[in-house]
């Protein structure tokens, strides 16, 4: 047998909750990790992520739903949840909590993850993650060329959106974000026309009913007094 093969076979044989002590290859990892399992493959290391809170997951499937429906609304493509993106230049396996696929490049959706950068990355963040959200997500999705990166952070109410700079294609060499500024309360994406969604909206104590929110965006049309 030779070596690689005894190396999967000694991270296959480890229970699913035990992170692997060494470097393993995207192949091991693949093999180790089941859908399951919130983890990451970041260049060797495996990033094993905490169970999400209840406000994590309400926060997700919120944003999930009223996306999804916009999305399906003018057919603009997919949205996502917790699926495994490759990134094969940085040698990331990324999860972001939402992301957006355009419709022009589903081809590139496996059934188990996407290949290559989405149009759109949304991660939440939590205590655990702060430092990977804010930061080395950043680096990874802007070197990638994800269009656009939101940050959002129960704890502190406060949110981020970034943009690949106009002037500058998905596939160019090298990256750089520029910030998404507010305006009257309310960030627009830029990848998605004619969405827009107010920063208070994203909170538990102001956060309105999703019928609320695709009725402001058009999607369904206001009830009658």
């Amino acid at each position: 047998m030779g070596s690689q093969d005894q190396a999967l076979d000694e991270v296959q044989a480890l229970p699913l909750r035990v992170v692997p002590p060494r470097a393993v290859s995207e192949e091991e990892f693949l093999a180790w990790c089941d859908d399951q399992t919130r983890a990451e493959w970041v260049d060797g290391e495996v990033v094993v992520m905490v169970p999400a809170s209840v406000e994590h997951n309400s926060l997700s499937g919120w944003l999930v739903t009223v996306l999804g429906l916009f999305v399906e609304h003018h057919d603009l493509g997919r949205v996502l949840q917790d699926v495994q993106v490759r990134l094969p230049a940085q040698r990331r396996r990324r999860s972001p909590d939402v992301l957006f696929v355009a419709a022009g490049r589903l081809a590139l959706l496996h059934p188990t993850h996407l290949e290559g950068p989405p149009d759109l990355a949304i991660e939440i963040v939590s205590p655990e993650s702060e430092a990977r959200d804010w930061r080395e997500k950043y680096l990874d999705y802007e070197a990638a060329g994800v269009r656009e990166y939101w940050v959002i952070d129960p704890m502190s109410q406060h949110v981020e959106a970034y943009a690949l700079r106009s002037d500058e294609a998905p596939e160019a060499a090298t990256h750089r974000y520029r910030r998404l500024e507010e305006h009257d309360g309310a960030i627009a994406s830029t990848v998605l026309p004619g969405f827009s969604l107010r920063t208070s909206w994203l909170w538990p104590q102001t956060r309105p009913k999703t019928l609320e929110i695709l009725q402001d965006l058009g999607v369904l049309g206001r009830q009658e007094e």
